[in-house]
């Protein structure tokens, strides 16, 4: 019997190519734990980026968004601070694949206006998704991170697991 090479890949027999994929989490939070602890996972790269340095005391943070390559994805996990607008102008000024920020969808995320004050112009604006994962229902930090790298999973792959709602 002949055994197809996705079929390898998931027995581990093979390893999956999948190119260098860096998991870029914003802010300090349970989500962003367990976003990049499961990312870590699945093969991603793994960043935390945390400007305040009191949160950031004692984890291993950037204080600042470094340089992204197009295999960068970046998911910012609090849409409360005051620093949501610079540090996503930053992230804007790279080639990031893919940037979301958690968010009800039935609202206006704090971050377009946060964006405008800041002088970015909307085609950008429009590059940060909202909301950042599938719709499963996730309400729990684990269940969100779930739902954003499944998300994340199905968009690098074409496949329409997708983000609408």
């Amino acid at each position: 019997m002949t055994e197809d090479a996705a079929c390898a890949v998931a027995h581990g027999d093979v390893p999956a190519e999948s190119g260098q994929r860096a998991l870029v989490a914003v802010f300090a939070s349970p989500v962003a734990e367990h976003l990049l602890r499961y990312g870590r996972d699945l093969g991603y790269v793994t960043m935390l980026v945390e400007p305040d340095p009191e949160r950031a005391a004692g984890l291993d943070a950037l204080a600042e968004v470094p340089e992204l390559s197009p295999g960068a994805d970046l998911v910012v996990t609090d849409h409360h601070r005051d620093e949501l607008g610079p540090v996503l102008r930053d992230a804007l000024r790279h080639e990031a694949r893919w940037i979301g920020i958690m968010g009800n969808p039935r609202h206006e995320g704090p971050h377009v206006q946060a964006l405008r004050d800041l002088g970015v112009d909307d085609s950008q604006i429009e590059r940060v998704h909202r909301p950042i994962g599938l719709n499963i229902g996730s309400r729990t930090p684990p269940e969100i991170a779930i739902a954003t790298l499944a998300g994340l999973i199905a968009d690098r792959n074409g496949k329409p697991g997708g983000f609408d709602f």
